[in-house]
């Protein structure tokens, strides 16, 4: 956790509250995720993978001065091909920090050519964006597209944000386990 010093050289209490109350907020959302993780033993049975990004990549429709290199770092955790937890933070099209909690549901199956593409909805939290919710955290539900060929994938999303309007982000990602 980072303290920022004020103009005067004295630390800022109010930073480090919030830094700490955003870590924190994180810091359940992660709980909450592998406690879901561990209560269903059925997704169990398939082997789990884990997949590391760099941010993403996005496309604004609406024609401002937006952030377009989305990067970060990122983890999904997929307990079967159609379930998956998200963590991660980038930096946001607004150029500030924004971390994410979420669940990757990717039930439409589809396998041309050794590929597996995958379509489903992201339910997540996100923070990080002071237009929306004074930069604390609120829901999002993101439609999805993942493309997998061995350890290399991408997911394409639209995300839809009431303020910065809708975007299309491309996502790089990569399998370690």
């Amino acid at each position: 956790m980072a303290i920022l010093a004020s103009p005067q050289g004295r630390f800022s209490d109010n930073c480090a509250k919030e830094n700490k109350k955003s870590l924190m907020s994180l810091r359940t959302v992660l709980a909450g995720l592998l406690a879901c993780c561990c209560s269903c033993p059925a997704l169990a049975k398939e082997p789990v993978q884990v997949w590391l990004d760099p941010g993403f990549f996005s496309y604004h429709f609406k024609d401002e001065n937006y952030r377009e290199n989305n990067y970060g770092f990122g983890v999904g955790v997929f307990m079967a091909p159609e379930h998956g937890f998200l963590a991660g933070t980038f930096l946001n099209s607004d150029d500030e920090r924004s971390r994410y909690g979420g669940y990757h549901w990717r039930p439409w199956d589809w396998s041309p050519a050794g590929l597996s593409v995958r379509a489903g909805l992201v339910f997540g939290l996100i923070d990080g964006y002071s237009n929306t919710n004074d930069g604390g955290w609120f829901p999002i539900i993101v439609p999805t597209l993942s493309v997998e060929y061995g350890h290399f994938g991408v997911n394409l999303s639209i995300i839809p944000h009431p303020d910065n309007g809708t975007a299309l982000a491309l996502q790089l990602r990569l399998r370690v386990w």
